[in-house]
């Protein structure tokens, strides 16, 4: 069992408070780490250790800053398979799952080594007679980054790499369910010769989540999680001043219309819909038939739900992994048996069942549900687990003022022929990313996250050119010259 510590000015050390929680394998019920919850004593110790990296950070040049980028992206090559392999033993999620989100992650890095253009200013000689003007970036201070347990490898890899390209010291705080491969994202920064202090890793539960928002410190927080919290966070952040970035939660939509090719698209939505156990902010969870489209991609969904392999994430043979633990397997259960009451009808349902070998799983197959009442709490809140429902239209109106009355604005996605269809859809629908024939609407490293309404709060996302604007501010410089 690995005892997981905190990386505080570049060493690992255990928490004074001597409060340890369990990590547990959600597919074999094992507990496999003790997980130190920091106090607000620690969180002010590595707080005041990143401001002291600051000073010299910031003053070092960008070319050098790269360098431990390139030589971490090299670290990261080196180590995929075993990082690869903590992800799906922390989180569940099968191998070739957790590769693709290494690859994703590691694609960050590679943007972010292009900081000598992306962080560049403008300038206009002669703005006024013998006046020059001039905008720049500089750097923030201490950075903060707050992320979740589905995709611990990639999201702390949209932040990271940006921040301190950008000349930042950064502290993260990894869901204290997978913080094992957080250390390994730390530890291979370690490796590199990054400066004591510009990188730092802390664990906790809300207290250090507070902390670090209070402390005056601290000058920017990135979020990712569900939309109750990410609301909290938001305005928490913004009583103390701080910059702010808050991904939250989604109920993603996609809509099939009659000219779809069916057998392809149904294996496409399922993957969308059952990959990672539904636990992504990317799943579809609900599709919205047109006209025709309804008889055939209701069988073809059917036959693609039941057939999907579960299993334990390390076994290349699986399809699907196990839900993160035994609440949040039993809070599906629960919108499960509220649509049955509703009226709505299990086509297949994915409870009571387990894996051979792996009884103690948190296992919940794929569920999939037709009738969904569009009033109800399985349409009007995010599930967040394997759990599929099918609405019906006569149009693409229909289906796009369905869409549109939802809290959420996280992602829509459209499966036609018709070009025009298409173009309505995407120009009308309020999402922030938006799927044309694709099942996961997800931006490469080169652009940012999007999201709308309860699916986002702040103003600029993660990733891509937005992620070096909220880790910069700008300074103007107005200037004049004698020429005596």
């Amino acid at each position: 069992m690995i005892k997981v510590q905190h990386y505080i000015a570049g060493t690992w050390q255990s928490s004074d408070t001597g409060i340890m929680l369990p990590g547990v394998n959600p597919a074999t019920g094992e507990t496999i780490s003790s997980i130190p919850m920091a106090s607000r004593v620690e969180v002010d110790q590595i707080v005041r250790k990143g401001q002291d990296a600051f000073v010299q950070w910031r003053r070092t040049p960008v070319t050098e800053r790269i360098r431990y980028l390139f030589a971490y992206r090299e670290k990261l090559e080196h180590h995929f398979e075993d990082i690869a392999r903590c992800m799906t033993e922390e989180c569940g999620k099968t191998l070739s799952e957790s590769r693709g989100e290494l690859r994703r992650g590691i694609e960050n890095v590679e943007f972010a080594c292009g900081a000598p253009s992306l962080m560049q200013g403008y300038n206009n000689e002669d703005v006024a007679s013998g006046i020059d003007e001039h905008i720049i970036r500089q750097p923030l201070g201490v950075v903060v980054a707050i992320t979740p347990f589905n995709f611990p490898g990639m999201i702390p890899l949209w932040f990271l790499p940006c921040a301190i390209a950008t000349g930042n010291c950064f502290i993260l705080k990894p869901s204290e369910k997978v913080p094992q491969t957080a250390s390994w994202l730390i530890r291979l920064l370690d490796e590199v010769g990054i400066p004591a202090g510009v990188v730092q890793m802390i664990n906790g539960g809300r207290e250090v989540v507070d902390a670090l928002i209070e402390h005056s410190g601290t000058q920017a927080i990135s979020f990712v999680g569900s939309t109750p919290i990410a609301r909290y966070v938001y305005a928490k952040a913004a009583e103390n001043g701080k910059r702010v970035q808050c991904q939250g939660g989604a109920n993603n939509v996609v809509v099939v219309m009659d000219d779809a090719e069916m057998e392809v698209t149904s294996e496409i939505i399922a993957e969308s819909a059952y990959g990672c156990a539904g636990q992504r902010c990317l799943a579809n969870s609900l599709a919205v038939t047109v006209g025709g489209a309804r008889k055939m991609f209701t069988e073809a969904i059917v036959e693609a739900s039941r057939t999907r392999k579960v299993g334990y994430g390390l076994d290349e043979a699986s399809e699907m992994g196990p839900m993160i633990t035994p609440e949040s397997r039993s809070n599906i259960e629960q919108f499960i048996g509220a649509s049955e009451k509703e009226g709505a009808r299990i086509l297949v349902d994915g409870r009571g069942k387990v894996v051979d070998g792996f009884q103690k799983g948190n296992w919940l197959f794929p569920t999939l549900i037709d009738g969904v009442d569009p009033a109800s709490k399985l349409v009007r809140t995010e599930a967040f687990g394997p759990v599929f429902g099918l609405i019906h239209t006569d149009n693409l109106d229909q289906a796009i003022k369905f869409i549109n009355s939802q809290p959420y604005g996280n992602m829509a996605c459209l499966f036609t022929k018709n070009g025009a269809a298409a173009r309505k859809f995407r120009y009308e629908v309020e999402a922030g990313n938006i799927g044309i024939n694709l099942g996961i609407a997800v931006p490469m490293a080169f652009y940012p996250f999007g999201g709308y309404k309860d699916s986002f709060f702040g103003t600029l996302h993660a990733e891509g050119k937005h992620g070096f604007e909220f880790y910069t501010q700008t300074k103007l410089i107005v200037e004049r010259w004698s020429n005596n």
